[in-house]
C-alpha cells in the first residue's frame, strides 16, 4: 500500500468461529483509497466469510474492522452500507421481473443522500434527489460504465450470467460507495467474458476512484488486475504482496498444489 494514500479499510486481528470451527483466525490487512486488493486462497480458506464480516452479514468473534477510521463493531448491515461499503455476491441476486435499470435504481435510491452529495445537492435539495431525476441519471451512468446501457429496459430474467454479474456491480456502484467488496465476479464465465470483466474492474477504479477488495477463484484475473494480493489458507493470512511476489511464494504454491509425497 502506498504511504501517500489514505487508509480506507483496516482489519485488525479478525477471528470468526462457528461453533467449534474457526473459519478466520487473526486476519489483519488494510486497503488504501483507490487501491484494488485481491483476496485469494483454496476452497474453504474463509474468503467469503471475510467479506461477510466486513459487510456486517456476520459478526466477528474477536477483532476489529475500521472503515475511514470508524469502528464498525455492532453496526447492522444496512448501516455499514450507508457509511459507504457496497457488496456484490458470488451468485447474482436480482428482482427478475424488474428491468435492468430498476434493479440498479435500488442501489441508487438506497444511497440517495450520497448520490445527492455526488451531484452537489444541498440538504435543502435532497427532496429533488429522492424525486427520481438525479437518482435515475446516476443509475443510468452506472449502467453505461458496465456496458449495459442498451439493456436498461430489458427484464433481468433475459440476461446471461455475465450480464447479471455486471448488474450486481452497477447496483453496488450506484450507491456511490467508497469501498466495494466484489465476490467472485469471474466464476462461471468463459475466457472472453473473463477478459471483458477484467477490463471492467480496471475501468471502474479508473473512472470512480473507488477502493476495491476482490475475492476471486480465477487467479489469473487477480494477478493481472490488482496491485496487492492477500492469500488466505484455512482462515489465516499466509502471504501478502505484489502479484509477482505472490506467484513465487513457496507457502502459496504449497497451499494450492500441495506437497510432493
Amino acid at each position: 500500500m502506498s504511504p501517500s494514500r489514505k487508509t480506507v479499510l483496516e482489519v485488525q486481528a479478525l477471528t470468526k468461529r462457528f461453533g467449534g470451527s474457526t473459519v478466520l483466525r487473526n486476519v489483519s490487512f488494510s486497503a488504501a483509497a483507490g487501491e484494488i486488493v485481491g483476496l485469494i486462497g483454496p476452497n474453504g480458506a474463509g474468503k467469503t466469510t471475510l467479506l461477510n464480516v466486513l459487510s456486517g452479514v456476520v459478526k466477528p468473534t474477536s477483532g476489529k474492522v475500521f472503515f475511514a477510521g470508524r469502528d464498525l463493531s455492532g453496526l447492522k448491515t444496512y448501516a455499514i452500507a450507508r457509511l459507504g461499503i457496497a457488496r456484490t455476491l458470488q451468485t447474482p441476486r436480482s428482482f427478475p421481473t424488474m428491468t435492468v435499470l430498476e434493479n440498479v435504481l435500488i442501489g441508487a435510491l438506497f444511497g440517495a443522500s450520497r448520490v445527492g452529495a455526488l451531484f452537489g445537492a444541498s440538504r435543502g435539495a435532497q427532496r429533488t434527489v429522492h424525486s427520481g431525476t438525479v437518482v435515475t441519471r446516476h443509475a443510468e451512468s452506472m449502467l453505461d460504465l458496465v456496458g449495459l446501457c442498451n439493456r436498461s429496459d430489458s427484464p433481468m430474467a433475459s440476461l446471461n450470467l455475465q450480464e447479471r454479474k455486471m448488474v450486481e456491480i452497477a447496483r453496488a456502484l450506484a450507491m456511490s460507495p467508497a469501498l466495494v467488496l466484489i465476490d467472485e465476479a469471474m466464476t462461471g464465465l468463459n475466457p472472453t467474458e473473463i477478459e471483458n470483466s477484467m477490463r471492467l474492474i480496471r475501468r471502474v477504479r479508473e473512472q470512480t476512484g473507488v477502493t476495491i477488495v476482490w475475492v476471486e477463484h480465477v487467479v489469473k484475473a487477480i494477478m493481472q488486475v490488482v496491485e496487492r494480493v492477500i492469500v488466505l489458507n484455512f482462515g489465516e493470512v499466509i502471504a501478502t504482496g505484489a502479484p509477482s511476489e505472490i506467484a513465487r511464494n513457496a507457502a502459496v504454491i504449497e497451499a494450492y498444489l500441495g506437497t510432493r509425497a
